[in-house]
């Protein structure tokens, strides 16, 4: 089921292992670059993320980048954080493995070298053909997920505003759909498959993946009574890509996604993925580089007044407990978290079927998901002709895909249910911040209380564990969003408190992930 991307990549190569125990110590700190040492171009130019303290200037992250056998590509000063090549197998260590880091380096000692696509533009396309021959019957009452969050009486009162812009970070939006023609804004719209922004229509159109089509659609397919209707379709989306041809996400295109987002002022993010190349990433070791640099940048979408949804996961883990797990040969511990769910600060979302029991494959976790959403749960049917049960979509959530509309289950589904209903609550509410839009989504969401038996394949045994109570718990965070009440609700936007729960797993609102459709 899609949460766009395939299973997370192996695990940490033993070379990358090896290369941590070396550096460990003098190593894992920056080499002297007084002199310009002996550069190679012995292996492929690989692309890396690279740490500065505040401040550093773009000429001094080059030269100091330079001077350690790369080229500088990219650069973030509001945070700090670079984007660079090297062909040099050195590249890390002269900096400092504490700061410098390649994702396509841990992949490509997996798949070996050549197997990845480093995020060239693709001459394919994944668009509709001909709009006109796209299906004009009205879908909507086949959409159980609106009725559920209230999304189609709250039609009725409020479709969403024009100036609130929904920044898609995903596989790409299909501009041609015609329920989304019209939501979609192509100005703000972005590939970032370099770790840098082109604005190219090239760069940021869907080549492979339906996956951001569909969640577009979920949040503003037009209502206007052909094919399915989004939770707000009076609001924008920007097409932000973030996924390549081989569904990764590299923690460079999810930083580059969110500075673009923060640069043009949107004002919700939605995060169907979780950041490559683990499930979980450890703020400790070669790790903390992928870890500080999304860090920094959803910390700086927050400044910006972004608010960051992201989905959980659909791997059914508790992501509130990791310690002593182990994730593709790594032992994890409570460092470890997804990203960019796990993150303060960020609104992290569980799956729910059409009965609001946690779908079964939906992450969870006390402390990380702050609301739950509609993602489906696809239906077992057994043949006449044998005993083996397969698995149908009846269960999973309508929405447009490219030439027509089609069934997805996932945390990737739930996500956007709840940045539409978030959206809804900035056209309403103009000013307030990332903080006061989650008080007033959890504030409103309908709570749902751990369930007394969650026996999902009836062997005797749960197949996981809800803790807490009906106003908060693992399995559903505050509660199933409720977007009529969000916008019938007297509750207004009250002062902010001193600290966020959102993200934090010692307070009351959490955070979770999910990757898109791998």
């Amino acid at each position: 089921m899609p949460l766009l991307r395939r299973l997370p990549v192996a695990a940490v190569s033993a070379m990358m292992l090896a290369t941590n125990l070396v550096t460990t110590g003098m190593a894992a700190t920056a080499q002297p670059l007084d002199e310009r040492p002996a550069c190679s171009d012995s292996r492929p130019e690989l692309r890396y993320l690279v740490l500065f303290d505040d401040g550093t200037t773009r000429p001094a992250a080059s030269a100091e980048v330079d001077a350690a056998c790369g080229r500088l590509t990219g650069y973030y000063p509001q945070i700090a954080v670079a984007v660079a090549t090297s062909a040099d197998p050195r590249f890390d260590e002269r900096l400092g493995t504490d700061r410098a880091f390649s994702a396509q380096r841990v992949v490509e000692s997996q798949q070996g070298p050549d197997q990845h696509d480093d995020g060239a533009e693709s001459t394919k396309s994944l668009v509709t053909a001909k709009p006109e021959a796209v299906s004009t019957v009205d879908r909507t009452g086949e959409q159980w997920d609106m009725t559920l969050i209230g999304a189609d009486r709250a039609r009725r009162i409020d479709q969403g505003s024009r100036d609130v812009v929904v920044g898609v970070l995903d596989s790409g939006v299909d501009p041609n759909h015609p329920d989304l023609r019209n939501a979609l804004a192509p100005s703000l719209s972005a590939g970032c498959l370099s770790g840098v922004a082109d604005t190219s229509r090239a760069a940021w159109v869907p080549t492979v993946s339906p996956h951001g089509t569909h969640v577009a659609g979920t949040i503003a397919a037009a209502d206007d009574g052909r094919g399915t209707a989004g939770v707000a379709p009076g609001v924008r989306v920007a097409s932000v890509k973030v996924v390549d041809d081989e569904g990764f996400i590299f923690p460079e295109y999810a930083v580059c996604g969110l500075m673009w987002a923060s640069a043009n002022k949107m004002a919700v993010t939605n995060n169907s993925y979780f950041v490559d190349p683990w499930l979980m990433t450890c703020n400790r070791d070669s790790e903390h580089v992928v870890f500080e640099a999304v860090r920094r940048a959803v910390d700086h979408a927050t400044r910006e007044g972004v608010l960051t949804v992201a989905a959980a996961t659909n791997e059914g883990v508790d992501l509130a407990d990791p310690e002593g797990r182990t994730d593709e040969s790594r032992t994890l511990d409570a460092s470890c978290k997804v990203l960019p769910a796990g993150l303060r600060g960020v609104v992290a979302v569980s799956a729910v079927g059409e009965d609001e029991l946690k779908s079964g494959y939906s992450s969870y976790g006390l402390g990380v998901i702050d609301v739950a959403a509609p993602g489906g749960e696809p239906k077992d049917v057994v043949p006449s002709d044998s005993e083996t049960a397969t698995e149908r979509e009846d269960g999973c959530v309508l929405s447009t895909v490219p030439d027509g509309y089609d069934r997805l289950c996932g945390t990737s589904m739930a996500a956007p249910h709840v940045s539409g209903v978030a959206a809804l609550l900035a056209g309403e509410h103009p000013e307030a911040s990332p903080k006061a839009l989650t008080r007033m989504l959890t504030e409103q969401a309908d709570e749902v209380a751990c369930p007394a038996d969650y026996d999902l394949d009836g062997t005797g045994a749960q197949d996981a564990y809800c803790e807490g109570y009906e106003q908060y718990n693992g399995f559903y965070g505050h509660g199933v969003v409720d977007a009529e009440a969000a916008l019938t609700s007297d509750a207004g936007v009250s002062p902010e408190p001193e600290v966020s729960g959102s993200g934090d797993q010692d307070s009351g609102a959490g955070a979770g992930s999910d990757r898109g459709e791998r």
